[in-house]
């Protein structure tokens, strides 16, 4: 039979690709076909990039023109992936009265990301934002104990007909965290996806009510949590968490390159350094760089993102976090005023991210001094 574009085009109406649902052709997939001689070429724009998909589209295309049209015909099947947008995926979904979302990160385990997140957590309602708290560390959660409500259960309201959580609040901050749902002693076996459906769930079934920031508190690594979170929300900007040790400062960089990356595309606020140096009380003027000197400092001047400070090794921010009493709590101590510090340079970034968008794309912070533009 000869080469026809319009008999190909009707026989491919016969071809569905897994996924569709509808045939190649009234789907939209076959893009073009050109007949050179004997060579048929068949662009396709397929959904899905699973390979054994993309194989079996051009496997049957081959065999169909083969079978019916020409047995000696070169055929070439180009194939380019465009995902469609699902309707019920929920994708940088914003949340009514969450103003600014803050994702805390580190690319590696034990740096203290939880322990720094929940000192930034009470010193901005310290200084007069509302202030929300998402453990997303769902094999790990830490949040219950360093907030002092592991025996909390957070309860069912009614909002606007709906059915919602309603977050635990401590110290003036409002959290929720799958450790409110799960006994102490019980360990959380999820494949990603039964993590990542929690985790929507103690984001969009919640009453967060008005927020100036959310902070999440992201697990270790770059994987589906990390995916998950960057696809459902529009992420204001994400804060880095390392020691100076070689190794913490790796994985840190792995995170930045996540965030940064096209396929995420959030901007890093920056970097800060835990456990920077150790000064012990009796010795108050020396200081003792048990990790190494400055590697946050360095990495985030390597990588050209913002230095927001160092915190220093301090026994009590560790007892004040497994007491359940964030150590930035402590009125007049050090390490009140080194998150303090640390706090309004977060916030500083936030308003400088702020300003380089679009009026309708983002809620800025007017000012600094006292907090007062965003006060309850």
């Amino acid at each position: 039979m000869k080469l026809d574009r319009k008999e190909i085009l009707k026989a491919l109406e016969t071809i569905t690709i897994a996924g569709e649902g509808k045939n190649m052709v009234e789907s939209g997939a076959v893009k073009n076909v050109l007949i050179f001689g004997d060579e048929v070429t068949v662009d396709l724009l397929i959904s899905t990039p699973a390979m054994h998909i993309k194989k079996r589209a051009e496997d049957d295309i081959k065999k169909l023109i083969h079978n019916q049209f020409s047995t000696t015909a070169t055929v070439k099947v180009n194939i380019k992936v465009e995902a469609k947008e699902n309707p019920n995926e929920i994708k940088g979904k914003q949340i009514p009265g969450i103003k600014n979302i803050i994702a805390i990160a580190s690319g590696k385990g034990g740096v203290g990301k939880s322990t720094v997140t929940a000192n930034l957590a009470v010193t901005l309602a310290k200084m007069g934002f509302s202030v929300g708290v998402l453990d997303a560390d769902i094999y790990g959660p830490s949040m219950p104990i360093m907030f002092d409500v592991e025996t909390e259960k957070p309860i069912s309201i009614t909002v606007d007909g709906k059915s919602k959580m309603k977050p635990i609040e401590s110290y003036e901050v409002k959290l929720l965290s799958i450790g409110f749902f799960t006994a102490p002693s019980q360990a959380v076996i999820w494949r990603g996806p039964m993590a990542s459906k929690a985790l929507n769930q103690m984001i969009f079934d919640a009453d967060w009510g008005e927020l100036d920031f959310m902070l999440i508190d992201l697990p270790p690594g770059t994987g589906d949590i990390h995916l998950s979170i960057m696809q459902s929300l529009p992420i204001t900007g994400a804060v880095i968490v390392s020691t100076p040790q070689v190794v913490a400062l790796a994985d840190a960089k792995k995170g930045v390159s996540m965030f940064l990356s096209d396929a995420i595309n959030v901007p890093v606020l920056g970097i800060i350094e835990n456990m920077a140096y150790f000064t012990p009380e009796e010795l108050p003027n020396n200081k003792y760089y048990i990790f190494g000197q400055e590697g946050a400092k360095n990495l985030a001047n390597d990588l050209n993102v913002p230095f927001l400070g160092e915190i220093p090794l301090v026994q009590g921010i560790r007892e004040a976090g497994d007491f359940g009493r964030p150590a930035a709590l402590q009125t007049g101590s050090i390490v009140e005023s080194v998150y303090e510090k640390i706090t309004r340079n977060v916030v500083e970034e936030t308003v400088k991210r702020n300003e380089n968008l679009a009026p309708t794309e983002a809620i800025k912070i007017t000012t600094m001094a006292g907090c007062s533009a965003v006060k309850k």
